[in-house]
């Protein structure tokens, strides 16, 4: 039988904000009281964006916290955190993503330049109808780069605390939906780990 106290499972939980961070009654200030260990990016300056900047305090959070890891993104936020996994290797550290109301690449082209690539770990991406910071067909097109499940979450404005998004219970369902489908593929890993070394 296998047992986890060779890697930690469940992943921590690291939520990564969008401009200006992400107050008390905001849904992810509620999801990160879900899981224990949670963690949360710090910006030197919430104000700034600026797409490097931000994906280096993304990788330098992970490099410094024992993994793996499940990531949950907001706003600009996404776009960081794409760009942090797009530029270095956490195949073994992320176990999956939820991109939540991701801000349009050409609406922060100021922030650095952005390329929305095909990513190496399962995702979920968040769209919104009524979103101002980027349309549903951006958010598709966003998806379908990243390689992401896409939800349209229909009227529901930028998923803010504005838009009446602090305890969210689907925040937490979809986190555990890529933590659920990321649990064989860790433990067949271990096991196979097992196996190689007691056959040496």
């Amino acid at each position: 039988m296998l047992s986890c106290t060779r890697s930690p499972w469940p992943p921590r939980l690291v939520t990564v904000p969008g401009l200006h961070g992400s107050e008390g009654a905001h849904w992810q200030t509620w999801l990160e009281r879900q899981f224990a260990r949670s963690l949360r990016v710090e910006q030197a300056d919430w104000d700034a964006p600026d797409v490097a900047r931000w994906a280096k305090s993304l990788r330098d959070l992970l490099a410094r916290e024992r993994g793996p890891f499940v990531l949950a993104a907001h706003s600009f936020g996404c776009l960081a955190a794409a760009h942090a996994l797009q530029h270095a290797s956490y195949a073994n550290d992320v176990v999956g993503v939820l991109f939540v109301a991701p801000a349009s690449p050409q609406k922060f082209a100021f922030a650095g330049p952005f390329e929305a690539r095909r990513l190496g770990v399962p995702s979920i991406l968040i769209g919104s109808e009524t979103d101002p910071w980027m349309p549903l067909a951006g958010s598709r097109e966003l998806a379908q780069r990243f390689g992401s499940a896409f939800v349209n979450l229909g009227d529901a404005g930028h998923i803010n605390t504005a838009a009446g998004f602090g305890p969210w219970p689907r925040a937490k369902y979809f986190i555990d939906t890529l933590v659920h489908c990321a649990a064989p593929l860790r433990f067949r890993d271990e096991a196979f780990e097992i196996a190689q070394h007691a056959f040496v």
